[in-house]
């Protein structure tokens, strides 16, 4: 016995199956965006999230952490955004900030490991300038990065991190007054 399904009219099939690849095309042209956006934009959001972080270990989680949250919602961002890559920046920014709240810079462990772990010298680990930014809370690491490292506008960190210019502009005169208190001897001896 065989069962009759009714019949579908031709064209309604066939707009059917159209709307069907029209969005399977949508998305992939979305994806295609996405990707060709990381492709160019990787090389300076690992950079700024090594100097948001510290480490290249942890600038990648906090990139690939970002960017999955990003692709995720890629189609209302690059529609939406006039410029995405400060919208990622910001993002990196506002998660690397969530994420040492959480932590507040412990480590725990169970037990002590028996083995040391042979760790690779970071060669900028000694550099007082790094010890220095790393020293600084992170929003005022933030605004230096993007500033001096980036070379973005106050306007355009304001944007980025979502605060006033005036935030902007008290964050990076902190910062500074921080960081000429730590390297004056250095600047003065002639050692920077």
């Amino acid at each position: 016995m065989t069962a009759h399904l009714p019949a579908v009219p031709a064209a309604t099939e066939a707009s059917g199956a159209y709307r069907g690849r029209a969005r399977r095309g949508d998305m992939a042209a979305i994806e295609d965006d996405f990707a060709e956006f990381v492709r160019v934009a990787l090389p300076g959001l690992m950079r700024y999230g090594h100097a948001l972080t510290g480490n290249p270990h942890d600038a990648a989680d906090l990139v690939q952490t970002v960017l999955e949250k990003v692709g995720a919602r890629w189609a209302k961002i690059s529609r939406t955004c006039a410029d995405p890559g400060a919208y990622v920046r910001r993002a990196m920014a506002n998660t690397h900030v969530s994420r040492w709240r959480r932590t507040r810079r412990e480590t725990l462990l169970a037990d002590f490991p028996d083995v040391p772990a042979a760790a690779r010298h970071d060669r900028l680990e000694d550099e007082p300038l790094w010890q220095a930014l790393r020293g600084l809370p992170p929003r005022q690491r933030a605004v230096v990065v993007l500033r001096y490292y980036e070379g973005l506008s106050e306007a355009e960190i304001a944007e980025a991190l979502g605060v006033s210019c005036g935030t902007v502009k008290s964050q990076a005169s902190k910062a500074l007054a921080t960081l000429r208190k730590r390297l004056g001897a250095l600047v003065e001896g002639g050692g920077v």
